[in-house]
């Protein structure tokens, strides 16, 4: 007979296993109110002699085929299932009419069938695995499972006993169904009571949970979102930042990581940028300036020294001349482009770099005008 389970009381008389949906046989020596036995402890059949027979019954000439009501010889084999006598030819599968392979037989309904008829007839096919279920059966979503079977399907943890929250397509541990539900609403699921999270979520050892669930370590007050944690333990932002951990000067909060020391001050590694452009320096070279930093380019374009030969801004080493600052690239003889170095020797000749050499060129009347002209600019 078939029924479904419902009830925790619902158990095989004999396992203590709850039913699946579907039962298979009864025990015929129980009281009228026919305690039930699942199949996997039936009783299996055994032969017997009709001596052993004739001991129990005392009355020979009334035993018969359960089957067939004929009467069972003293000289033939006799089958013994459950209390009920049959010839062995008599104690057959209802469907394939052939012996039961190990003399294990299953009973539904009244009739006995092998195990691979039972499984074709009645036996549900397991949604994941595709097998037959024999034993205890999982029916949800419209489908059969095995226990072992019946699984999250993000986590993979076994549902059959912790519960499941199914939707289209999908059955899911109620932890992952909160975190799927906070997603699809762009907000996340407190990973202690799976419930969504509004406002700020307090976010600790890399999970996401309500701020109220936790008191601060140091003067136990109900934490916000603005709880930091130190040590192991969450303390409110004022307990935290009284215990010595050093203060971001951009952001004037707490640096848990990696500290910036710059400019006299202690800033986080993100929060220390180029005035100007506002990128991080991530150690690179930076530049102070009435207590700002700049990244290289942007010093050089606000403050830094103008080549007077190519009227860009010197990016790198600066050479000092006539009061005029160059380019090392730049520094060399206007006439025969000789590059020249802070130690050489070289004469100014119309607001141009000369060097000995082609000074040494020119025309002696010429040499005496500029040395008089340079000692008047002197004078």
């Amino acid at each position: 007979f078939s029924r479904n389970v419902k009830s925790s009381c619902d158990r095989c008389l004999l396992c203590e296993e709850l039913y699946p949906e579907w039962f298979v046989t009864t025990d015929t020596t129980a009281p009228p109110n026919k305690q039930v036995i699942c199949f996997s402890v039936s009783p299996q059949p055994e032969i017997v002699e009709v001596v052993e027979l004739v001991n129990r019954e005392r009355n020979p000439s009334q035993a018969s085929c359960t089957h067939c009501h004929e009467v069972i010889r003293s000289a033939e084999p006799v089958l013994n299932s459950c209390g009920q006598l049959y010839h062995p030819r008599c104690f057959v599968c209802a469907q394939c009419f052939q012996p039961f392979p190990d003399e294990l037989f299953y009973e539904y309904d009244g009739r006995r069938y092998c195990e691979n008829d039972f499984k074709k007839l009645y036996a549900p096919i397991c949604a994941t695995c595709v097998q037959f279920i024999i034993g205890r059966v999982i029916k949800a979503l419209g489908k059969n499972w095995h226990p072992e079977c019946f699984r999250c399907q993000n986590c993979k943890t076994q549902l059959s006993e912790i519960g499941f929250v199914g939707g289209p397509g999908r059955h899911l541990c109620r932890p992952c169904h909160a975190e799927q539900k906070a997603l699809d609403l762009g907000c996340h699921a407190c990973h202690r009571c799976q419930q969504l999270v509004e406002g700020r979520a307090l976010v600790y050892k890399g999970d996401y949970y309500h701020p109220d669930h936790f008191n601060c370590h140091s003067c136990r007050k109900e934490l916000t979102s603005d709880a930091r944690e130190l040590g192991g333990h969450l303390y409110c932002l004022p307990c935290h930042d009284k215990q010595g951990v050093p203060v971001c000067a951009a952001c004037h909060r707490p640096i848990e990581g990696r500290v910036i020391n710059a400019m006299g001050k202690q800033w986080h590694v993100e929060h220390f940028v180029c005035t100007t452009c506002e990128k991080p320096f991530r150690g690179q070279r930076h530049f102070e300036r009435r207590g700002l930093a700049y990244c290289e380019t942007h010093y050089n374009q606000l403050f830094g020294d103008v080549c007077y030969h190519c009227n860009h801004v010197i990016d790198g080493d600066v050479v000092s001349a006539l009061n005029k600052a160059w380019c090392i690239g730049c520094f060399s003889c206007s006439i025969c482009n000789v590059k020249l170095s802070r130690r050489s020797k070289f004469v100014e000749f119309d607001m141009k770099l000369l060097c000995k050499k082609c000074y040494e060129k020119f025309p002696l009347e010429l040499k005496k005008r500029l040395k008089k002209l340079a000692a008047a600019e002197k004078k």
